[in-house]
């Protein structure tokens, strides 16, 4: 059988506003992970289109394509292209289990929710000529069974971080506007690997740096502590998400930063905490913004926070707190969005029972436009005041401003060099992606992301 595997690009990531540094960071794991179930003799193909060009003059026996909500327009027309020369076509992801009438207008199988329990039996029904229109999962979701990534697919030279690494699936927390609770509906929605599998993955991967994807990397605290516990004084430098509630309430943080974790993504996302009661982020509530990002300079981990604007509670004035409080506070990178409601959420179907969505074009879905009526402000007001806070934060003036809130003088140059790299340089970037010189540029990063281990081990002692 000749499978081929699609990653459609993102409609944001050929916008004018595209950051091809950004689409090369780390790759996707998902579809690597269903090639895995193929056996050897098959002829495998997979293609992220974010970093390579795709070509659609072939003939495959099946074509598997993943869905997100900005791509989901290039996904349908590619799985139309291939439909019509009689092409098996798949669809699954995030938007197709949001909206599977939609999207099984243009597939010949559809999966909803994560496609790991399902995918086995549809190659079995595949290989026999008798699919079905879908594939449900609901019960038996582990990832005891699920083989490792099919890693000699992915073009590792393309990606700053060749070693993406996720061991678990979903969040504990149910946040209004995420997709999270949709997409796992019917069954388990958070759950996690074995540790001597993690450390396996970990063992066989090359060099030194790993990115976890993860949305939750403490969302089961036991199993993290085991896994940072184990990775201390392997010599790894990664990066991961976690929430404020994680990084607060234990010593897994420091555990984190003694197994080499170098920089960590927290949503932040508003200071209201009627905007937070609003989207339902209680693990934000009543949470010390402050005594967070003290505690992570503490240690030397680079902070990436997320925001979010356009909530209820929002007016214009938000804009300038936020990036003031970003750089006064020290913060390596911020990312800013326009609060967006996603199809399949409860903050969708709320707002469209309300009659405030304005606007179902799902490649305006990219949290950089307005796409329900406003409350605080103008849809303008909120669209210029987003790219305002982007252009702020990361002039040179605020760069520089926030790199002097550390106290150590490396810290203060590594901080300038990590964001000022990251962002000021696009016509670098452009050029080294173009080059396909971005495996020279990664020790590059871990020099500027990396800590020193006496150093860490004697910070974390004092608490």
């Amino acid at each position: 059988m000749r499978a081929k595997f699609i990653l459609p690009s993102l409609t944001e990531a050929k916008s004018p506003f595209f950051r091809p540094i950004k689409y090369s960071l780390f790759p996707p794991l998902g579809l690597a992970t269903l090639a895995a179930y193929l056996s050897d003799s098959d002829e495998i193909i997979l293609v992220d289109e974010h970093v390579e060009i795709l070509k659609t003059d072939d003939e495959p026996d099946l074509v598997l394509i993943q869905v997100y909500i900005t791509n989901a327009y290039r996904a349908y027309k590619i799985a139309d292209e291939y439909r019509k020369k009689g092409v098996y076509v798949v669809l699954g992801g995030l938007h197709v289990t949001s909206l599977p009438d939609e999207a099984e207008i243009h597939a010949d199988t559809i999966f909803l929710g994560p496609a790991e329990q399902t995918f086995p039996l549809f190659i079995e029904d595949f290989r026999k000529k008798l699919t079905k229109k879908r594939y449900i999962s609901t019960h038996g979701r582990t990832l005891s069974l699920v083989p490792h990534p099919r890693r000699d697919l992915i073009k590792r030279e393309k990606y700053l971080v060749p070693n993406s690494i996720v061991f678990s699936r979903g969040c504990p927390h149910h946040c209004d506007f995420c997709y999270k609770d949709a997409f796992y509906k019917g069954g388990k929605s958070f759950y996690t690997e074995y540790l001597d599998r993690i450390l396996e993955e970990i063992h066989s991967l090359g060099g030194k740096h790993l990115y976890f994807l993860d949305d939750h990397l403490f969302g089961n605290p036991k199993l993290s502590s085991e896994l940072f516990v184990a990775m201390k004084g392997m010599g790894r430098v990664f990066q991961g998400a976690a929430t404020l509630e994680s990084i607060i309430k234990s010593d897994l943080i420091e555990k984190a930063a003694e197994a080499g974790l170098g920089s960590i993504f927290i949503g932040f996302e508003t200071f209201s905490e009627s905007s937070l009661i609003q989207g339902n982020k209680q693990h934000n509530i009543n949470k010390d913004y402050e005594a967070v990002v003290k505690r992570l300079h503490s240690l030397d981990i680079k902070i990436n926070g997320s925001f979010v604007f356009g909530l209820d509670g929002d007016t214009k004035e938000v804009f300038k707190r936020t990036v003031d409080w970003g750089i006064e506070k020290g913060l390596t990178t911020a990312t800013f969005h326009i609060f967006t409601p996603y199809p399949g959420t409860r903050l969708f179907e709320k707002m469209e029972t309300e009659g405030r969505i304005i606007s179902k074009n799902w490649d305006l879905y990219d949290t950089r436009h307005t796409v329900y009526k406003l409350k605080g402000m103008q849809q303008e007001e909120l669209e210029e005041g987003y790219h305002w806070a982007y252009r702020e934060f990361y002039t040179w003036r605020n760069i520089i401003k926030s790199s002097n809130t550390h106290k150590e003088y490396k810290q203060k140059l590594k901080h300038f060099l990590y964001t000022g790299g990251w962002k000021k340089f696009e016509g670098f970037w452009r050029f080294i992606v173009n080059a396909g010189g971005l495996a020279v540029m990664l020790p590059v990063l871990e020099i500027l992301i990396d800590t020193g281990k006496e150093e860490i081990k004697n910070k974390t002692s004092i608490h």
